[in-house]
């Protein structure tokens, strides 16, 4: 492959405080002139991040005129929450999305409503049909609770056919 064919994005964490705010944006501003195909922003295990990821989402795109896709896991999440996150990016023009199975976060027991990505990617498509562009992920070796490489396989199949 030619090298400047390939594509590239830049993750971010959301910031905690005023300083990594400042931080966040001189950062993006300096990277967008790679242009990278886009930036994605993390969401912390259950949602924990859910309303920085936005915010520094919107942030983002609207500073640095780069696309914009934020991590949307699972774990932890209802139909309900998820629905809510979903249209109030439609309703700021993201159309861009990393969905992800996640982490379960600390100190909670059940999974939520969905039990892996390519659950949550269908009921993306279902709520959104085509407005959203969806990367999913796989692990270079396999998942680390995958049974075995062959079944981390089909699963990645699975996230990809949704």
């Amino acid at each position: 492959m030619n090298p400047l064919n390939q594509v590239f994005s830049f993750e971010f964490f959301p910031p905690k405080t005023a300083d990594g705010i400042s931080k966040l944006e001189q950062t993006s501003q300096a990277l967008a002139v790679l242009k990278p195909a886009f930036f994605s922003v993390t969401f912390g295990a259950g949602g924990s991040t859910r309303d920085r990821t936005f915010q520094t989402v919107v942030d983002i795109q609207d500073k640095s005129g780069i696309e914009v896709a934020p991590h949307l896991s699972c774990m932890g999440s209802t139909r309900d929450n998820v629905r809510e996150i979903l249209n109030a990016y439609i309703n700021k023009g993201i159309n861009h999305i990393v969905a992800l199975r996640g982490d379960m976060p600390s100190g909670v027991v059940e999974a939520g409503e969905f039990r892996d990505a390519n659950e949550l990617v269908t009921f993306i498509r279902e709520e959104s049909g085509d407005h959203f562009h969806i990367e999913v992920a796989a692990y270079p070796e396999y998942h680390p609770q995958a049974i075995n490489p062959d079944r981390d396989l089909e699963n990645f199949t699975r996230k990809v056919a949704a």
